[in-house]
């Protein structure tokens, strides 16, 4: 189990730290999914990598033990989001994407779910435990989305957000309405 004093990282570094491109690409993530740091960009690409180590391994298997552990993978995968009901091989395990895995965050669900005006605003909600799963405070941004906790996902019951009436839903609401009516008139057109 280990000590609980003795933390461990959950992230792997990149081996070379000042490959522009490298830089450049993780600059965008963090502006376009409101990330904190590079070492959440690094987590979410560890745990991507253990991901696709696992679909190698089963590729490099006997085929008696590919079919169960190939369900397990992918069902795991499915369950959180990463594969469609259709996608049931390894190459689709294999094809993920870091940007899929950001996709998946719990910070990226609030905006585009419209409870927060910006990525910044919905990580804040987060961390003020504004945010509720099913009843359920989570306060961790980078919290991964399973499929059957995306429709559960409101504002906490205690929160001041969850009234209609509060001043930023009232903003929040509004800044929705004209993207709807623009929408609207384009397809008059």
């Amino acid at each position: 189990m280990g000590d609980p004093r003795r933390l461990h990282k959950k992230y792997k570094t990149p081996t070379k730290l000042w490959d522009k491109s490298r830089l450049e690409e993780e600059l965008h993530l963090i502006g376009e999914y409101g990330l904190r740091n590079k070492r959440e960009i690094w987590r979410h690409r560890t745990y991507l990598s253990k991901i696709r180590q696992q679909g190698r391994q089963i590729q490099a298997s006997a085929p008696e033990q590919q079919v169960e552990a190939k369900e397990k993978l992918v069902k795991r995968a499915q369950r959180l989001g990463l594969l469609e009901a259709g996608q049931q091989s390894i190459d689709d395990i294999l094809n993920l994407t870091l940007r899929d895995l950001c996709n998946r965050r719990l910070q990226t669900f609030v905006y585009k779910k419209g409870l927060a005006k910006s990525v910044s605003q919905a990580r804040q909600l987060i961390t003020h435990k504004h945010i509720a799963i099913d009843g359920q405070i989570v306060d961790s941004p980078s919290h991964l989305v399973t499929k059957s906790e995306e429709v559960l996902l409101t504002y906490a019951p205690n929160s001041p957000f969850s009234k209609n009436d509060h001043p930023m839903r009232l903003q929040i609401d509004a800044a929705k309405e004209p993207a709807s009516v623009n929408n609207k008139e384009a397809d008059k057109e």
